[in-house]
């Protein structure tokens, strides 16, 4: 199975502190930690980890960080033929404030994500899709309006989109926050539709009728940063392999709660043998 991800590169900065600060509020005592992120590079990564080959397509920026964004996903053998390097422009940051139970705050500053443009795409996208929404919307539409096969759409974080690549779409992903966002429109396309609940787990729909949910596995969380990826990733992949909706939620659920247990989103991933490992211990109990 080969993937391909349209989507975002970033390095992550992470400040764990002991509380996320409110609106105008400084925290002081906070550990600082560099990590390779971008929901594109991370849902690619979970994909990869979980047994299928990928490709990513995106950008990085100049200067330093840009080898430092990719290196995990050279690590696991992801096709980067598709990564351009933006001129003048700097390599994604993400500014990420991680409380002690895992509750994150983040801003991203887009950088050489934003100058990934429709241009930049083949005219035909024949491997199963993944997209979000960190690069500009009208090349997610590009890329959406030119795949042949498979169309996975993690709609994050929220932002419009157009009647066309909803209809296209033969799953979309969000959580809570962003389903609030669009509301019913999410199920007048016709794909599949999941909603996840971070520890609550995780329910499917079918033009808006409930066709599976799944409880989230039991885990200790360290860094809720990376998790809602691992959900794309593996629910993708268990999908196109042909699992039961239920057993792919399961499966999905539960790499994105082992991906909560570790500090950085795609340090954090995990492999199959690890999601294999918690599903039957679960399953013990």
């Amino acid at each position: 199975m080969r993937i391909t991800v349209v989507g975002s590169i970033n390095v992550d900065m992470v400040a764990t502190a002991p509380s996320l600060p409110r609106a105008g509020e400084t925290v002081t005592g906070a550990v600082l930690a560099r990590h390779p992120g971008g929901k594109g590079a991370n849902q690619a990564l979970a994909a990869r980890r979980l047994g299928a080959e990928v490709a990513l397509i995106g950008a990085v920026g100049e200067g330093p960080l840009s080898d430092e964004a990719l290196v995990l996903l050279e690590e696991a053998g992801v096709d980067l033929k598709g990564v351009g390097s933006a001129e003048g422009t700097p390599t994604g940051v993400a500014l990420i404030a991680v409380d002690p139970s895992g509750e994150n705050q983040i801003v991203v500053a887009s950088g050489a994500n934003g100058q990934v443009r429709p241009e930049h795409l083949p005219a035909r996208i024949e491997d199963p899709l993944i997209v979000q929404l960190e690069l500009p919307v009208d090349t997610v539409e590009a890329a959406v309006g030119r795949a042949t096969g498979f169309v996975c759409a993690n709609l994050a974080p929220a932002a419009p989109v157009s009647e066309a690549l909803l209809r296209r779409c033969d799953l979309i992903v969000v959580n809570e926050t962003e389903a609030a966002f669009y509301g019913d429109v999410l199920h007048s396309g016709g794909g599949q539709v999941v909603i996840t609940r971070g520890a609550a787990g995780a329910s499917l729909y079918r033009l808006g009728a409930l066709v599976a949910e799944v409880a989230a596995p039991s885990v200790e969380a360290v860094d809720a940063t990376g998790a809602g990826d691992a959900f794309v990733g593996a629910i993708t992949v268990a999908l196109l392999e042909g699992q039961p909706v239920d057993d792919a939620l399961r499966f999905a659920c539960a790499a994105g709660g082992l991906a909560a247990t570790g500090a950085g989103a795609q340090p954090s991933l995990p492999t199959r043998e690890a999601v294999k490992a918690l599903l039957k211990l679960q399953t013990v109990w």
